[in-house]
């Protein structure tokens, strides 16, 4: 069981926190390198020969500076990926113990008691106090901004200087030294800093798709309500028009009034029948279907509608087709709910490869009426056109008309 459980948290991880395990784990093995490089260094005889206490002090302050800069690691990570945590105390805890210890290393190595058996003894004393620096510059590379990352980079070496003069290292050894950490501690600045960027990265890009998903679900449901919206509101109208004219005749005893209603009746089972169709989203809008629709529909309303599809109309591709059917739905929708038209124009026409259908309509009063305020159906007409890199325009038109241009591009 105590196998399987990090197996099944593991499996348990989506992607971006098994990224960020691995990224954790990158910046936890420099810590781990670091104590492997000094148990290295401290185990020859030719560096430490009858210095066995130094070379315990030196492993047990390695081994402190490793246990407190794992945690440091976590929090300036945290930190940096925008968590909440304690990061500025451990990373003031982390500094003073590898700072501490590697004080503690320089002066207690071979060159303070001043044995002549361990020649190397100094240099290699100073390296591996200068190692213990990387614990510390590790973690404030990842929790730090970029202006003062470089600052402790140069600062961190200057540091152990005055340790390392007192021990009595070579000037030219300390110089040699101190350079080669310093290019060590940007190398390590910049790779632990490009760890915590690319765990910051991996997270960004999950929100990015959650967000993609959002969005894709709020399009969804955009398409949904313009479908319904397209689909119910001529058939509505029509309904409420028929009603009325139902009415009418009703009152004067007109046999007419059955059939307004079995045309009532025909409507309200087909607008069932689009609505299904709307909610499986597999429905399109037929061309010559929509406008021979619009006439009747219009007619009814005692509306003249010319219509004029050209010759072409049926050598459009199905796409084409289906969004120029919408237009005339949603502009035969516009002509009966805002406007008082006589006449009506539907007009198409092939120019400069692109299909561009005309509608024009009177009867359009000087003050807007109130439920042209909150319309939606231009604006999901214009976003059904820009999914086909077409366009919806509302050109000016004469004194009490209302003008409409459709454009479509053709494909070749």
């Amino acid at each position: 069981m105590q196998v399987r459980g990090p197996i099944r948290r593991w499996k348990g991880y989506r992607q971006p926190q098994r990224a960020e395990v691995y990224l954790r784990w990158s910046l936890y093995a420099v810590a781990w390198l670091v104590l492997l490089v000094n148990l290295v260094v401290s185990a020859s005889p030719r560096n430490f020969p009858d210095h066995t206490a130094t070379v315990r002090v030196a492993l047990l302050v390695t081994l402190a500076a490793v246990l407190v800069s794992l945690p440091t690691f976590h929090t300036s990570l945290d930190h940096y990926l925008g968590r909440p945590g304690r990061y500025a105390r451990w990373l003031v805890v982390n500094t003073a113990v590898t700072v501490t210890g590697a004080w503690a290393v320089v002066l207690l190595g071979p060159s303070a008691g001043g044995s002549p058996a361990a020649p190397y003894g100094a240099p290699f004393t100073a390296s591996v106090a200068t190692s213990l620096l990387l614990l510390a510059l590790g973690p404030l590379s990842v929790a730090l901004p970029l202006r003062w990352i470089w600052i402790a980079v140069v600062g961190l070496p200057l540091v152990i200087l005055p340790g390392m003069l007192l021990a009595g290292v070579s000037t030219a050894t300390t110089a040699g030294l101190l350079t080669g950490v310093t290019v060590g501690h940007a190398l390590l600045a910049a790779t632990s800093r490009s760890l915590a960027w690319l765990a910051a990265i991996v997270w960004e890009l999950d929100a990015a798709r959650e967000a993609q998903s959002r969005l894709a679900v709020a399009e969804e449901r955009l398409r949904f309500s313009r479908d319904l919206h397209d689909v119910m509101g001529r058939n509505l109208t029509t309904i409420a028009l028929k009603s009325e004219l139902a009415v009418q005749l009703a009152r004067r005893g007109r046999p007419e009034a059955a059939d307004q209603m079995a045309e009532v009746q025909q409507i309200a089972q087909e607008s069932q029948r689009e609505v299904r169709d709307v909610i499986r989203g597999y429905r399109t809008a037929d061309l010559h279907a929509e406008a021979i629709g619009a006439r009747a529909v219009l007619r009814s309303a005692d509306v003249a509608c010319e219509i004029d599809l050209g010759e072409g109309a049926d050598r459009l591709p199905p796409p084409v087709q289906s969004v120029l059917g919408w237009v005339i739905r949603e502009a035969t929708t516009n002509v009966l709910r805002h406007s008082e038209a006589a006449h009506c124009l539907i007009r198409l026409r092939q120019e400069d490869g692109r299909a561009v259908l005309e509608l024009e309509n009177d009867g359009v009063p000087d003050v807007p009426l109130p439920s042209q305020g909150g319309g939606t159906g231009l604006r999901g007409l214009r976003e059904r056109l820009a999914a086909h890199d077409g366009e919806l325009t509302v050109p000016t038109a004469a004194p009490g008309s209302f003008r409409m241009l459709a454009t479509v591009p053709l494909p070749g």
